[in-house]
């Protein structure tokens, strides 16, 4: 006997056998054993997903002589007559290859005479939206009305296209996408049952190269195990033969990108043109990459949404903080529209080195995505020049006086504190007005304070490392706490003061404060504890803050406090 393909030779001949479509398997087997069979069903959903193979058990189960629970025995004779093909009471039409009126008519002419043995004629029409106006317009009567004895099967893949005249007419059943961990079960019985060895790795991948079809991840399986007839498959082995690539390589391509070096996308593209890989399988893999990336990046809990191996899980969650939410969509937005270009391309290799270029190079885009993408690269750029001490603008300001001092992280306009007492009474130079010699402008003099030292010395701490922390954070909390100013709180407090309303309700979750404090006391060994504000509408926020000795030494004159 010649080969039969796996997904032929299992193919469900019983509802129990169905995977992943269990709500429309226990309606059907309830209309069958409660005696409440319609005349019309549409089955609808995605390919090899079970259309066909229910809508032939329920032809055999409507007219088993002995069905178990609602499901066909596949013993008697009438179910056997349509195991073999040899049943007149089943008919199964292709519609893309008869979808003309006069094969409607054939049928309105056959629905007349009832079954010679069984209980009912069953036509199953499988991919119905294929049908032309005017032969849908012939079946509308015969659906609406058809004899006690007929029973119509519609399965299509579109079901957009059906008029609604049809819709109305028939019973609705869609089939949804089978799960991952579905396919992947049902793979590793059928290569025990086939004594096939296979890597659990490689089924999981096949599975989910499956994209949701049972019949696919068969039809891989097959592909996979004819190549390397005989021997172990393992995850190598599927990659070569899919056309695939490895997920460290997607690593390494998006580090790439997020870092803008062009020539090492290019040379990582090679390599994967060199091992013979499908590009247009690279781009979709890609694409699904980086949705898990924004994932990792935007959920607090990202485990229960991706579905990958916790040393894989590890590298993302790395990966995660290189770049902020807004370029990763603008990636996965410059991809998708790749993808679909890659369909009937014929220089896809140049279309896929372009789309690298255009995502190392934001600047050769005028989309608002990519103009946010330069806007962030230039405050990255900023802060590292602040953390170094270079010289901005007019003025050169060290770790003690430079424009983070006031802990403003990304506000080009916000001076910041020093590190040591004296310096942090100095304000960067600048075109106001004339300033006094402790170097304070007089139109609009910085308020000072004085704070115990203890106090000064955790404010001075957070406010030149705030940038470096904000960095490290990573993930969305990083965008929330950008614009934001650090001022005093009290004993072991501080306290952060949003500028924007949006970011201050975000940021002032209990989980983002949370990882902040477990982040400062790791780096800096240091208990504090943060609070969170709004600042008000013309809000100040230069206020200089020094200890009472600083003050009098820099002022030269005796200052009364008052308690």
């Amino acid at each position: 006997m010649s080969y039969m393909a796996l997904y032929r030779k299992w193919r469900p001949v019983s509802f129990e056998d169905v995977k992943g479509q269990d709500p429309v398997v226990q309606t059907l087997k309830n209309q069958i054993t409660s005696d409440r069979i319609g005349h019309a069903y549409l089955f609808c959903g995605t390919r090899g997903t079970g259309k066909t193979s229910i809508a032939k058990i329920y032809a055999r189960a409507v007219n088993c002589e002995h069905p178990i629970d609602g499901s066909p025995c596949n013993q008697c004779a009438s179910c056997r007559a349509i195991l073999e093909g040899s049943s007149m009471n089943v008919v199964e039409i292709d519609a893309a290859s008869n979808n003309g009126v006069e094969n409607i008519r054939d049928i309105r002419e056959q629905v007349q005479y009832p079954p010679t043995e069984g209980k009912y004629r069953v036509y199953i029409i499988d991919e119905v939206h294929m049908l032309s106006v005017g032969a849908f317009n012939a079946l509308l009567k015969t659906l609406e009305e058809p004899p006690a004895y007929v029973i119509f099967i519609l399965a299509t893949t579109e079901v957009h296209k059906i008029p609604i005249t049809i819709l109305s007419r028939c019973q609705r059943y869609d089939f949804k996408r089978i799960s991952l961990e579905t396919i992947a079960d049902r793979l590793r019985e059928l290569t025990q049952a086939e004594q096939i060895q296979a890597e659990d790795k490689a089924l999981m991948y096949i599975a989910k190269a499956a994209d949701g079809s049972l019949r696919d991840g068969l039809s891989l399986l097959d592909q996979c195990v004819a190549f390397h007839y005989g021997k172990l498959l393992t995850y190598e082995n599927a990659l070569e033969v899919l056309g695939a690539v490895d997920s460290s390589v997607f690593s390494r391509m998006f580090n790439a990108v997020a870092d803008g070096r062009t020539r090492d996308c290019i040379t990582e593209l090679e390599e994967i043109v060199i091992q013979g890989r499908e590009l247009g399988q690279f781009v979709t893999d890609f694409i699904w990459y980086l949705r898990n990336l924004l994932l990792v990046q935007s959920a607090d809990d990202p485990e229960g949404l991706v579905d990958l191996s916790e040393e894989n899980l590890k590298q993302l969650k790395a990966d995660a903080v290189k770049t902020d939410g807004n370029t990763l969509m603008r990636y996965i937005r410059v991809f998708s529209d790749l993808s679909s270009q890659l369909r009937y391309a014929s220089q896809k290799r140049v279309l896929l080195e372009v789309a690298l270029i255009r995502l190392t190079h934001p600047a050769m885009e005028p989309d608002l995505d990519s103009v946010l993408q330069r806007i962030h690269q230039l405050e990255e750029q900023l802060e590292d020049i602040e953390a170094r001490g270079i010289s901005v603008g007019q003025g050169t300001y060290g770790a003690a006086g430079s424009m983070a001092a006031f802990g403003t992280c990304g506000l080009p306009g916000q001076p910041s504190a020093g590190s040591d007492p004296a310096g942090s009474l100095q304000q960067p130079p600048s075109g106001d007005s004339g300033q006094t010699s402790a170097g304070i402008s007089m139109g609009s003099a910085a308020e000072i304070i004085s704070l115990p030292k203890a106090q000064l010395e955790d404010l001075n701490l957070i406010r030149n490392e705030w940038a470096k922390i904000v960095r490290n954070i990573g993930g969305g909390a990083r965008s929330y706490l950008r614009d934001t100013v650090v001022e005093p709180g009290g004993e072991g407090c501080l306290t952060i003061v949003f500028l924007d309303p949006m970011s201050y309700d975000m940021g002032k979750r209990p989980t983002v404060i949370g990882e902040l404090e477990r982040k400062v006391e790791a780096a800096y060994g240091k208990s504090i504890y943060f609070k969170t504000r709004l600042a008000g509408r013309g809000e100040r926020l230069d206020t200089i803050y020094v200890t009472k000795e600083d003050l009098e030494e820099k002022i030269h004159m005796d200052i009364t406090y008052e308690d």
